[in-house]
């Protein structure tokens, strides 16, 4: 990935994350800022959670976790939502008839991100999950992860540098050791059933929302540039 790229020398660069920040630096001894893709602060508080349901939003691709996430939900209590399309949607829906889950896991096609981020608050949670299959995916750290956060939801989050940072800090996350199809259900359904626990995550997305966001995050890609103008 990262050796292989045909990169010019440079003195000033950003990327999306601290994990891939301090691998350029390893590689080509120049620092490296963090500006995050995060979204805008929503102007109204996050709707009641009525028909709860667990959320996933984004590319359904390969390396996404599909094959255990679909076993899984024979476990859980709630039913799955996905938003999008991708290179995996095909086997996610033969999955989906294979572990006969037509009623529990609603694949729901690409919606408008305006429409999506009223659908968003309306999920129980969300799903941020990645197989381990190269270190694109093992230093990610997904648009989605803060989207759930914007929303005001919990996620059920792979536990990968970047996530585990992140939540470190502001807590808004069950993190997961891997995606066997045992360990997600247990976890969502620990999500589903633990009122305390998940008051407290949903409480944490709502602190972190007020730093999480691009009016804030904007401050610092300014910066950057002003750095280097002058």
């Amino acid at each position: 990935w990262i050796e292989r790229l045909a990169v010019p020398k440079f003195r000033h660069c950003y990327t999306v994350c601290q994990p891939i920040a301090d691998e350029l630096h390893h590689l080509y001894g120049v620092p490296c800022a963090v500006i995050r893709n995060l979204p805008l602060l929503a102007d109204a508080p996050p709707p009641p959670v009525v028909n709860p349901f667990f959320i996933y939003q984004g590319a359904v691709n390969e390396g996404r976790s599909f094959e255990t996430l679909i076993p899984a939900m024979k476990q859980v209590a709630l039913p799955l939502h996905v938003f999008g399309d991708g290179n995996f949607l095909n086997q996610t829906r033969l999955l989906i008839k294979e572990h006969g889950l037509q009623q529990r896991v609603l694949l729901a096609g690409k919606k408008d991100p305006q429409e999506l981020r009223q659908i968003t608050p309306t999920a129980f949670a969300g799903i941020t999950l990645f197989e381990n299959n190269g270190r694109s995916n093992y230093f990610s750290l997904a648009n989605r992860f803060f989207d759930y956060i914007a929303a005001g939801i919990p996620q059920i989050c792979i536990n990968f540098p970047s996530y585990r940072q992140i939540n470190d800090v502001h807590n808004v996350a069950l993190l997961v050791p891997d995606s066997q199809p045992q360990t997600l259900a247990a976890a969502m359904n620990l999500l589903y059933t633990d009122s305390v626990l998940y008051a407290q995550l949903k409480n944490n997305c709502k602190k972190a929302a007020e730093t999480l966001n691009w009016q804030q995050e904007e401050r610092t890609l300014i910066a950057f540039y002003q750095s280097i103008i002058g």
